[in-house]
């Protein structure tokens, strides 16, 4: 099988982000360090190396998720900065190779949304696409969600439900952090996830031609994590970037970010206060606010404990 391409994505950071990250993986590091490098970490799929320069590259399968999560803190601490970001490869223009099989199909695939955000849940779903509906999709626009804007989520997801089947988990932050507790990492968490919304479509629809889902590890890894699971969904297609190659994907990744929406609504509206998705420094400011006015026991709820902005936020109520 195909080894899953591997993204590498540059950020320049400010000093300010240099310290966060050299705090953040302190224990990550590897032994070696590259020539004017700071450090090289490991993160999970991600290999980061940060510069003196203050060039921070991620490398792996998962680079774009932790590029993202720093991406957003250079832009929380430095919001009058211009942002270096930067995908290798991008310049070329070229388009994502769509596998006109998989693309025209039907199909079942699956993505998820929320493991970057230190608030609110955990959110995969799967979605079953036929040949049929692929016109509808396209004229509502359906494609990758991070290329979305959560208005049109909103509109068009009354839509999709009406068409579309779909099976959704939703991982609270206290079963969350009950896992991180028993040292279960987040991919394995999403594993069992996927293989549970996808065998809730395989086996009550049959008529499809592939089972997509959007990498988040190697497969024989993403199978090794199912090992203990009773029923596993079989002969997977893990594509990069599935949301540009196959509606499905496209589908599961909407349907996910709507519910996280949503569930960020009702957060807001228990809390009386407006929670930020992410990680940035608005999210440490924010939690601040509602240890102080719920006790910092609310966290065990609202939030992945696991993240670094836990301390910060400690900090923050001394």
């Amino acid at each position: 099988m195909k080894k899953p391409a591997v993204k590498t994505i540059t950020l320049k950071v400010s000093d300010n982000t240099k310290e966060k990250m050299k705090e953040y993986f302190e224990e990550k590091k590897r032994i070696k360090t590259p020539p004017y490098a700071i450090f090289q970490a490991d993160e999970a799929d991600t290999v980061v190396t940060l510069y003196e320069s203050g060039k921070a590259v991620f490398q792996g399968i998962s680079a774009d998720i932790d590029a993202n999560i720093w991406k957003e803190t250079e832009k929380h601490l430095n919001p009058n900065k211009k942002l270096e970001f930067k995908e290798a490869g991008q310049d070329k223009k070229k388009k994502v190779l769509t596998n006109s099989k998989i693309y025209y199909s039907n199909s079942i695939g699956s993505d998820e949304t929320g493991t970057g955000d230190y608030f609110g849940p955990v959110v995969v779903s799967a979605a079953y696409v036929t040949k049929e509906n692929i016109p509808f999709l396209e004229k509502l626009g359906v494609k990758d969600s991070k290329k979305m804007t959560d208005e049109h989520i909103i509109k068009i997801m009354p839509e999709i439900k009406k068409r579309i089947p779909y099976s959704s988990m939703i991982l609270t932050n206290e079963k969350y952090n009950q896992h991180h507790e028993e040292n279960m990492n987040l991919n394995k968490i999403k594993a069992i996830l996927h293989n549970k919304v996808l065998l809730a479509l395989t086996e009550k629809y049959n008529n499809y031609d592939y089972v997509v889902v959007d990498q988040f590890a190697e497969s024989y890894t993403y199978y090794r994590y199912l090992k203990e699971v009773p029923k596993v969904q079989k002969n997977i297609t893990f594509l990069t970037k599935a949301e540009d190659q196959c509606l499905a994907v496209a589908c599961g990744a909407i349907i996910s970010r709507y519910i996280l929406i949503k569930e960020f609504e009702k957060m807001s509206k228990e809390y009386k206060i407006e929670i930020p998705k992410g990680a940035g420094e608005n999210v440490d400011k924010i939690g601040a606010e509602i240890v102080k006015k719920y006790g910092i026991e609310v966290l065990d709820k609202i939030a992945k404990k696991n993240f670094k902005n836990t301390e910060k936020i400690k900090e923050l109520i001394k």
